[in-house]
């Protein structure tokens, strides 16, 4: 059973109990990410996501950690393009406990200049760790250029200079400015009573400031590149993306079943095409990204140079084959039974199921249920398929972002 509580200062409460389970996962949610900063706050909502861990009035940052190992569980926390999380998951009977604790660090943790001066060296080599791991720093390269102009174009960890900037009164600016009020989802699932849990979160939380938060930066326009960047490196690496729909919007059924059968899964196209029948790659993939007035759906794949040019004409090809609706039933509902079977099996966690609770309610404002979803996918026909894939496959909106070896004459031709 699926309960929702807003309290007096505007924190939104919503819980899941599931009886047969003795764990419970909780998550503080946050609508703030690397969304909201400037190019000269870049980096301060991850940068507050460690400083959480630094220490409160009454516990130091082992006390923190010794904590939640003493309960058996697990704490953690990830910032985003548009929300930051805090999580924790333990025992249903230590409950209380880890309630109390995560209020403590949102509501009180300490920012000391010195903590704040050592946790630079520290971002700042998570940084440069991510710059040597070109898998995972194309995504930030193709970001830069297909949202630039907005901050949708901003690295979630920032850069090294802006980092360099922050002091105690910038964070704690920005902190006051987005971390309480109607801006906050407390989220939980697992052997919870809701009545409980809010008369729980309102002594803990209740004290929170009471503010009316309205923070949107303006809708992005995805920009059309092609961007070539020379290193040495073994392989070349590279993310092919092109507008898609926001989070809320009505062809988002359609476009997961598009992304699955497209390059979601090791039976998807571009894997038995490129991977598999023709041993270009080793890893390709496709994927969704999501925000609340915006999406993008990109490829990446990594390959020989020699084989690049080849591996972008297969691609297109897939997409050229969607787009004219080249689409077996069969495999219409294969893909479909493939997406409902993900989504039946990730909600066994508490964890995803905290997560979805959280999700729904920041993009929804309410519970969409198990069975709305399966209907949903049910409902998607072959025209849906081809008519977002005709929307979202136009050759001359597709953009291209290469990092490597690049072949002689690529960056003229495309």
């Amino acid at each position: 059973m699926v309960n929702k509580t807003i309290l007096a200062n505007g924190i939104r409460v919503v819980s899941e109990e599931i009886r047969h389970v003795q764990s419970v996962s909780i998550g503080v949610w946050i609508g703030c990410g690397s969304r909201h900063e400037t190019k000269t706050s870049n980096g301060i909502a991850h940068f507050i996501e460690h400083m959480l861990f630094k220490g409160t009035g009454k516990r130091s940052p082992f006390a923190i950690v010794s904590a939640v190992d003493s309960m058996g569980g697990v704490i953690n926390a990830s910032t985003g393009k548009e929300n930051t999380v805090f999580y924790i998951k333990i025992p249903a009977y230590h409950l209380d406990s880890a309630i109390e604790l995560l209020a403590d660090i949102l509501n009180h943790s300490l920012f000391r200049d010195e903590d704040i001066e050592k946790e630079k060296s520290v971002i700042c080599q998570e940084i440069r760790m991510v710059e040597d791991s070109p898998d995972e720093y194309i995504h930030d390269v193709f970001d830069a250029r297909f949202w630039r102009g907005h901050s949708l174009a901003f690295p979630v960890a920032g850069t090294c200079e802006s980092i360099q900037s922050f002091n105690r009164k910038k964070i704690l600016r920005f902190f006051k400015r987005h971390y309480g009020g109607n801006n906050l989802v407390i989220s939980v699932a697992g052997q919870v009573e809701h009545s409980r849990l809010a008369e729980l979160i309102t002594r803990c939380f209740g004290a929170a400031p009471q503010e009316e938060h309205k923070i949107f930066s303006p809708p992005p326009s995805p920009s059309v590149v092609k961007c070539f960047i020379r290193k040495d490196l073994e392989q070349v690496h590279f993310v092919m993306g092109c507008k898609a729909p926001a989070v809320g919007d009505p062809m988002r059924y359609a476009c997961i079943i598009l992304n699955a059968l497209f390059g979601g899964g090791m039976s998807s196209r571009l894997f038995q095409e490129i991977r598999e029948k023709k041993g270009l790659v080793y890893d390709i993939q496709s994927y969704l990204s999501a925000y609340h007035d915006a999406g993008m759906m990109g490829v990446y794949g990594g390959t020989d140079t020699n084989q690049l040019r080849e591996v972008i004409r297969l691609i297109r090809l897939e997409m050229q084959k969607l787009q004219e609706n080249l689409l077996a039933e069969q495999e219409l509902h294969n893909t479909k039974e493939m997406v409902k079977g993900n989504f039946i099996l990730s909600m066994e966690s508490t964890d995803s199921r905290m997560n979805r609770l959280a999700k729904n309610e920041i993009s929804f404002g309410r519970y969409i249920t198990c069975d709305e979803v399966m209907g949903e996918i049910d409902g998607v026909t072959k025209q849906d398929v081809c008519d977002a894939a005709r929307e979202i496959f136009a050759l001359d909106k597709i953009s291209l972002v290469a990092i490597g070896k690049i072949p002689p004459g690529m960056a003229k031709d495309g």
